[in-house]
C-alpha cells in the first residue's frame, strides 16, 4: 500500500469492509447524504478529488455524478474519533447530491419528536 494512505488501516470497517460516509457541504454544514466507502474509494478519492463510493446494490465502485454530472469535489476528508465513520466536505456541482434530484436525501421530517 502507498505510505501515503497508511492511516487507512486504523480505520474501522465492518464485516463487509465498509466505512458509513457522510458528504457535508464545505460552505454552509448542510448534509447532503450519507455512503458508503471501502479502502478502494477512499484512495480513488484522495487520488482524484472526487467523491467515489462504493454501491452495495451494484457491488461495485461508484464515482458520484459519473452519469448524472453531480460530482463531489472533495475540500477536507475527515475520520471521526472511533475511526468508524467518515466526513467529506464537499462541493457539490449542480447542487444536487440525492438520486431523487434533491439537494439533500434528507428531506423526510419526522414530525412525531417531542421537546
Amino acid at each position: 500500500m502507498n505510505q501515503t494512505f497508511l492511516w487507512i488501516e486504523h480505520l474501522k470497517f465492518n464485516e463487509q469492509g465498509l466505512i458509513p460516509a457522510i458528504a457535508q457541504d464545505y460552505l454552509d454544514n448542510t448534509v447532503l447524504m450519507m455512503a458508503w466507502m471501502n479502502r478502494e474509494s477512499i484512495q480513488r478519492t484522495l487520488e482524484t478529488g472526487e467523491a467515489h463510493y462504493w454501491s452495495r446494490s451494484r457491488a461495485e465502485l461508484w464515482h458520484k455524478g459519473a452519469t448524472s454530472g453531480h460530482i463531489q469535489k472533495v475540500k477536507a476528508f475527515y475520520y471521526d474519533c472511533d475511526a468508524d465513520t467518515l466526513l467529506l466536505k464537499i462541493d457539490q456541482v449542480g447542487n444536487v447530491a440525492c438520486h431523487t434530484g434533491a439537494r439533500s436525501c434528507f428531506f423526510n421530517r419526522v414530525q412525531e419528536v417531542k421537546g
